[in-house]
């Protein structure tokens, strides 16, 4: 089975403020590839995260986080950034403040 990939107006935003395009495009395979058996990728978050999941992209330095809606055959991806651990500019620390 096939899941629809959508993007919240949050991860757009994320996804399009990328500078470097090659990046983008690998970010955008990678979320292509999220179609095929999503649960099955990546990882299970926790703490205030614990109903998304993440998958590494471009060389491990971004994180693609979605959530997997069976229901509707849906990947929701609601952020792409890159994993700066202990900055407020992580991808985690800012999808916690903003989910």
């Amino acid at each position: 089975m096939e899941f629809e990939i959508q993007l919240t107006p949050l991860a757009l935003e994320m996804f399009v403020n990328i500078k470097d395009k090659r990046h983008q495009k690998a970010l955008s395979s990678k979320i292509d590839k999220l179609k095929i058996e999503p649960e099955k990728q990546g990882r299970p978050l926790t703490g205030q995260l614990i109903n998304y999941r993440s998958v590494r992209a471009v060389g491990q330095r971004y994180r693609i986080i979605y959530q997997v809606e069976k229901d509707k055959v849906v990947v929701l991806v609601v952020g792409v950034g890159l994993r700066k651990e202990g900055d407020k500019g992580d991808i985690y620390h800012l999808l916690q403040k903003l989910l």
